[in-house]
């Protein structure tokens, strides 16, 4: 039985890994989250409550802008896989504060890297989980592949690509077993309401009005791919026994979704109007990128590929999310 830290194990993808890792594997789980913006205990009470394998789950406090000192070093113990997940991630506030989100996903990644190369003699591999945002805004027909260059146009995915680098830098000069992975926009259950999905979701509840990010001709909304938790999950499972260190890996989600039709989609499925308005979302992010797009070849040939169908997937997380409405930040009256 071997061991696996999960960084950021309290957020949205953390949470889903740990669910997955106590499910289908026997390993020992460590979860390091600082619990700020998207780290939310309440995540892992969940998953840990009714499982019987709770007991192989281990929490841990630290805020990886500060190097791990020798107390958490010695409580983490042993691993043999790191999946640094901990980042912030949201677009919008990262144009309002850069600097945060340099200290957290350039500054937090070095610290977990120096902790790897020091203290983590039996390391079989290093995830760095990186974003489809690095690639910059994809032209209509065209999908990034794996290695394609950087185009980051915010300060998010700028802290994002700089990560990754560092991380890959530390594989080539240390010979270190570390990956990075391009994921696409990922949903599921217990995310943060900030979110796109349970953002529709909560406004169409409302009866709200949505905005659309479209072109500034306000003719045509953005374009996303959206990766379900459980994809991501299987996929860096797969990697975990079919990687090549040093290699950059697009974890890609086979359908393609204007925002405006996967807010309809949402709409639908609850039986609700759809009232939306287009809207050039300049005020907020002077450079919107009208689409990602990411070329999946790669993971495909090696034998994976999402599963899931979006529709199918949409209908199982909204009627979660009514169950389970506290996730959406409804009051009562609402």
């Amino acid at each position: 039985m071997g061991k696996i830290l999960i960084t950021g194990g309290a957020g949205f993808v953390g949470h889903h890994m740990i669910e997955y890792f106590l499910k289908n594997t026997d390993y020992d789980i460590v979860s390091l989250d600082r619990l700020d913006t998207s780290g939310n205990l309440n995540r892992l009470a969940e998953v840990l409550e009714d499982s019987p394998e709770k007991h192989r789950v281990k929490i841990i406090w630290h805020d990886l802008k500060a190097s791990l000192n020798d107390f958490v070093i010695s409580d983490i113990g042993d691993v043999e896989y790191i999946f640094h997940l901990a980042a912030a991630s949201h677009v919008d506030r990262s144009i309002v504060r850069p600097m945060e989100f340099v200290m957290d996903n350039v500054v937090g990644t070095g610290n977990i890297l120096e902790y790897a190369r020091h203290n983590c003699p039996n390391l079989k591999m290093f995830l760095y989980f990186s974003t489809d945002e690095v690639f910059g805004p994809a032209p209509e027909g065209v999908h990034f592949k794996d290695n394609d260059r950087y185009a980051c146009k915010n300060p998010y995915s700028a802290t994002k690509a700089a990560g990754e680098e560092l991380a890959l830098a530390y594989e080539n000069s240390y010979h270190m077993p570390i990956i990075a992975t391009h994921t696409m926009n990922i949903y599921g259950k217990r995310q943060h309401p900030e979110k796109f999905i349970p953002l529709i979701v909560r406004k169409v509840l409302k009866g709200e009005v949505v905005e659309i990010h479209s072109n500034p001709e306000l003719t045509a909304a953005g374009k996303r791919h959206y990766l379900h938790c459980d994809d991501l999950c299987e996929a860096m499972s797969f990697l975990m026994k079919n990687f090549k260190p040093g290699e950059k890996y697009n974890i890609v989600a086979g359908e393609e979704f204007s925002n405006l039709e996967l807010s309809q989609m949402i709409a639908d499925i609850l039986g609700k109007e759809l009232k939306f308005e287009m809207v050039d979302p300049k005020a907020t992010r002077p450079r919107f990128d009208f689409r990602y797009a990411c070329d999946g070849t790669k993971l495909k040939d090696l034998g994976w590929e999402t599963k899931t169908k979006t529709k199918d997937a949409l209908r199982d997380i909204i009627d979660w999310f009514q169950t389970n409405d506290t996730w959406l930040h409804l009051k009562k009256e609402d």
